[in-house]
């Protein structure tokens, strides 16, 4: 089969040259017999049959090493990745680096800067910000931009976060030195041209109008406006209101006023870090450091927030206060694995029947309820403070039933028992291979250094949160959990039932006058099945 398959192949080989005679009598065999004389084996005719004795004189065996084959170094089981360097210049500003092999190096500056930072007249300035990453500055325009960057193959982006900005350029080593120059001039001089402020106003416009597309980002906005007061209460997307009163000069201020070098990071990952600093160094010296400026101050006060439009689903979400936030490195790190846990997903998707089975969402509501459409665990996790919580999408008919199931399955992650170790080890697996595969991404990775430098001050490595993964117990899944959802209370065949804290898990109106537990389940889910509830966001009161 191997010959009738090759024949033709090694014989247009031998007609066109590509195969010398000389070259194949200098390679011999562990048995003697010359390159040339097994390539004839190949092209003979003789059946070549499936003993073993035929097979090995036919074929040399691969466990013997073929002589006058060199091979390379093997690269060691546990191979130390390259310290992150970081040097601070005299503005301020921090410039940190990792080194790595490779061709591609990929170099991003992140700013200390989002909607908290924002005042009633600058609001919305951060989502503009972020579309205009990349469009005119003072010494190039929209159109050069794109030109250099496609000229050489490279790849930008930005993304703003309530309390951080950050803008990437992905590409070949080689053309670091022009990458930097392009990423630092759109960074620190753009114009804000009014065409292309009108421009990106006009897009955010059409997609506020057409919310069904994207419900569940904003369905996350609405969480932090009903769940916060102070700095996380104000809107990441830019409202409707806002836009109307927005121009280039108000943008081109709030710019001005925060994008200054002591609340900037250029981090860069593939790239040695005295080259980065001959480059960068010059292109910011002269970056000015700015006042010094108190992080505005957030409380989690709970709330409610509802949003009727014409859907056939209904988006439930259900989420209340993680403490601590990132700075609670141990804590967000167990939050992670909890999530992972919980898991979920939609009732069918492209990884087709099976995809994310083992997690406690998929086994114990998808599998069981038809009527759910998608079923998932979420976090979203600020510098002191964070959410965690349950996202669902069902009929409007299915919706009481649903937030029982999502209440009773919060509630069981924090009952001793009902998480088994089995569940708990593959969780942590889950997570630890989500960690390493996206410090595979050279983007990720330098997103990682510039927001660990400007969260922490520093880098942690891998190694750290790894090692709190490797300790985390039930113990303190079952903690963290009683402490995110102290105020939870859970209702079970009609009567609800104290968990923690007697606090109402619905606003007042959803309870019936007369007080009478099976009258205000009833009165519940009458009330749920009668209004034309789309986007439902609940946090239980302080």
């Amino acid at each position: 089969m191997f010959r009738s398959a090759k024949r033709f192949r090694l014989d247009e080989l031998f007609k066109n040259g590509a195969i010398r005679k000389s070259g194949l009598m200098a390679l011999t065999m562990h048995d003697g017999t010359s390159g040339h004389g097994v390539a004839s084996r190949y092209l003979s005719h003789e059946p070549l049959s499936y003993s073993e004795d035929s097979y090995t004189k036919c074929i040399p065996p691969l466990f013997h090493p073929l002589p006058g084959l060199k091979l390379p170094i093997c690269l060691p089981d546990s191979a130390e990745r390259n310290p992150t360097k970081v040097t601070t210049l005299p503005n301020g500003l921090r410039v940190a680096s990792e080194d790595a092999l490779g061709p591609a190096a990929c170099v991003g500056i992140f700013v200390d800067s989002g909607s908290i930072y924002e005042t009633e007249e600058s609001t919305g300035v951060t989502h503009l910000l972020e579309r205009l990453a990349f469009k005119s500055t003072k010494h190039r325009s929209h159109l050069q931009i794109i030109h250099e960057v496609e000229s050489i193959g490279g790849n930008v982006g930005a993304s703003a976060s309530r309390e951080q900005m950050g803008y990437s350029y992905d590409t070949l080593k080689a053309y670091l030195p022009a990458a930097a120059e392009l990423l630092i001039d759109c960074v620190r001089n753009p114009v804000f041209l009014e065409s292309e402020v009108q421009e990106q106003i006009n897009r955010i416009k059409w997609e506020i109008g057409d919310i069904t597309k994207d419900p569940q980002q904003f369905l996350l906005d609405s969480l932090h406006l009903a769940g916060y007061s102070g700095a996380l209460g104000k809107p990441l997307m830019a409202p409707e209101s806002a836009l109307e009163r927005i121009n280039g000069s108000k943008i081109g201020k709030f710019h001005q006023e925060n994008y200054t070098a002591d609340r900037m990071v250029l981090a860069a990952f593939g790239v040695d870090h005295e080259h980065l600093l001959a480059i960068a160094e010059p292109l910011l010296y002269d970056l000015e450091r700015g006042i010094a400026m108190e992080v505005p101050k957030s409380t989690y006060t709970g709330g409610d927030f509802r949003h009727k439009i014409y859907s056939e689903k209904t988006h439930v979400a259900l989420a209340f206060e993680v403490p601590g936030g990132w700075r609670h490195e141990k804590d967000a790190t167990a939050l992670t694995v909890l999530q992972t846990l919980m898991g979920g997903g939609g009732s069918f998707s492209a990884g087709g029947p099976g995809k994310g089975m083992h997690s406690r969402l998929y086994l114990r509501v998808l599998n069981k309820y038809q009527e759910v459409q998608s079923f998932l665990a979420f976090s979203s996790i600020c510098n002191e403070t964070g959410l965690f919580g349950v996202h669902l999408i069902t009929g409007s008919d299915f919706v009481a039933k649903a937030v029982d199931v999502a209440v009773n399955e919060l509630h069981a992650i924090a009952t001793p028992g009902q998480v088994t170790e089995l569940e708990l080890h593959r969780a942590k697996n889950a997570t630890r291979l989500a960690i390493l595969l996206n410090l595979e991404s050279r983007a990720i990775v330098a997103e990682d250094i510039g927001r660990q430098i400007l969260t922490y001050g520093c880098r942690k490595p891998v190694d750290y949160f790894l090692r709190c993964l490797d300790e985390l117990t039930l113990d303190d899944l079952t903690i963290l959990h009683k402490r995110c959802c102290r105020h939870l209370l859970r209702w079970h065949h009609g009567a609800m039932l104290t968990v923690f804290q007697v606090m109402p898990l619905l606003p007042s109106d959803f309870r019936h006058p007369s007080n009478n537990a099976k009258s205000s389940a009833r009165w519940r889910r009458r009330y749920l099945m009668e209004i034309d509830l789309v986007d439902f966001a609940y946090f239980p009161n302080e």
